[in-house]
């Protein structure tokens, strides 16, 4: 019997399991546009609902895949490896990251992606360095991986069609959460293209968007066993997002604090999930070199810049700066206890750095710096954030964001670790 829409959708509505005719059925058709977004989007409701079976998700992430092209790297000459996060507060990470690990001898094609709600985007934060190009062909991101090591750039289209349709309807149809559509949407895309190991950076807290542990571990889980069912060997670190990563929350202010971990400075935070990353990228990869000399040396530093001049931008341009800012102080002396990763996010979207639809610009000056973080003494009316706007006029959404994000007490906080958990 030929296999129809509805029954597709009936069997996961009814708690079935799809078989492999059914998905590929499913995701042809919908790339093609003859399933209707309303179809997919029941069938979507119904998975978040229902969840999938193991083997049923690697069909789907199968097919997926197959919707597209699948770059074939083997000729870069370097062992190849990519990370992805699942986004956080002033994660700058992958900056600082596809430059060091090159460093060390790798090769790092990131496909990375745009910022959404209080969570920033990778190619949104590059965009802010003067004639900085996210757009590359298959050829160019060859290319670049050959003579720089490196490249950091949007996927084609014609990389996982079928996720493109699936993340906006997902996003419309308050479906983003299910769990197996958050994995394969992941990892099609890094199958597709081309990396041997992938480390997964599992967000977990306030600011991530999977606040509780048990959920980002089963997302950890789930997309560890995906890549290695794919024969993409793959790590996952769950690492802690309850505070905004390093202390700037923005593009262009993002960028500069890269640079300044890069010249071998920067927030203990940033440095030390970053080397976590590097570290077991560099193991998939076969290479026993430590990445904290790289950093110091400034061999990273050295890739960055080749990195930038590759796809058109000027490293040493000056950053365009906001035109006002504003700081927030501290209700009360005593010990920072709590600032809260989300509550910063959303304010520094709220003042321009993010976008509420894709098609919506950002700003690349505005954004929040942390000038203290958990842990820190604070006198009462001392600056705690400094917020960076062109239009003053955002400045009270903003604000309102904050109401509650700062939360001072007579004792520090327990210390939290960076790295929470690790899967393989």
């Amino acid at each position: 019997m030929a296999t129809d829409i509805l029954d597709v959708i009936r069997t996961k509505r009814d708690g079935g399991t799809l078989d492999d005719e059914q998905v590929r059925f499913f995701i042809e058709g919908y790339t093609a546009g003859t399933v209707a977004d309303e179809q997919a989007a029941a069938l979507c409701m119904a998975i978040l609902l229902r969840d999938m079976a193991p083997a049923e998700l690697a069909s789907w992430t199968r097919a997926m895949i197959d919707s597209g092209e699948r770059l074939d790297l083997s000729g870069v000459g370097r062992p190849t490896v990519d990370k992805h996060s699942t986004g956080g507060v002033g994660d700058k990470v992958s900056l600082v990251l596809a430059p060091l690990v090159a460093a060390c001898g790798a090769a790092v094609p990131q496909l990375s992606g745009r910022g959404l709600g209080h969570t920033g985007g990778t190619l949104d934060k590059l965009e802010a360095i003067p004639g900085w190009r996210a757009t590359l062909t298959t050829d160019e991101v060859v290319a670049q991986l050959r003579t720089v090591g490196a490249v950091i750039c949007a996927a084609s289209d014609t990389l996982c069609p079928a996720d493109r349709k699936l993340y906006a309807l997902r996003d419309v149809t308050a479906t983003v959460e299910a769990i197996p559509l958050i994995a394969s949407s992941i990892m099609a895309k890094k199958i597709a293209e081309g990396t041997d190991a992938l480390v997964l950076d599992v967000k977990v807290g306030a600011g991530a968007f999977l606040p509780e542990h048990e959920r980002a571990r089963r997302l950890a889980e789930t997309m560890v066993e995906l890549g290695q069912a794919h024969g993409v060997r793959t790590v996952a670190l769950i690492t802690d997002m309850n505070a905004p990563l390093g202390r700037a929350a923005g593009n262009g202010l993002e960028v500069a604090e890269s640079v300044e971990v890069l010249r071998g400075g920067g927030p203990p935070d940033l440095v030390g999930v970053t080397l976590a990353l590097a570290r077991e990228m560099l193991a998939l990869a076969g290479l026993a070199v430590d990445p904290a000399e790289a950093l110091g040396d400034g061999r990273a530093l050295a890739v960055w810049d080749a990195m930038v001049r590759a796809q058109g931008g000027d490293p040493d341009a000056p950053l365009a700066e906001a035109a006002h800012r504003h700081t927030v102080t501290a209700p009360a002396g005593g010990y920072l206890r709590r600032l809260d990763a989300r509550a910063v996010g959303v304010a520094a979207w709220r003042l321009g750095a993010g976008r509420s639809r894709k098609e919506d610009p950002v700003s690349p000056t505005a954004g929040a710096v942390c000038l203290r973080k958990p842990g820190d003494e604070v006198a009462a009316g001392e600056p705690v954030l400094e917020l960076h706007v062109d239009d003053e006029a955002r400045l009270p959404g903003a604000l309102a964001a904050l109401a509650a994000a700062i939360e001072v007490g007579p004792e520090p906080p327990t210390p939290r670790p960076l790295v929470v958990e690790r899967i393989r």
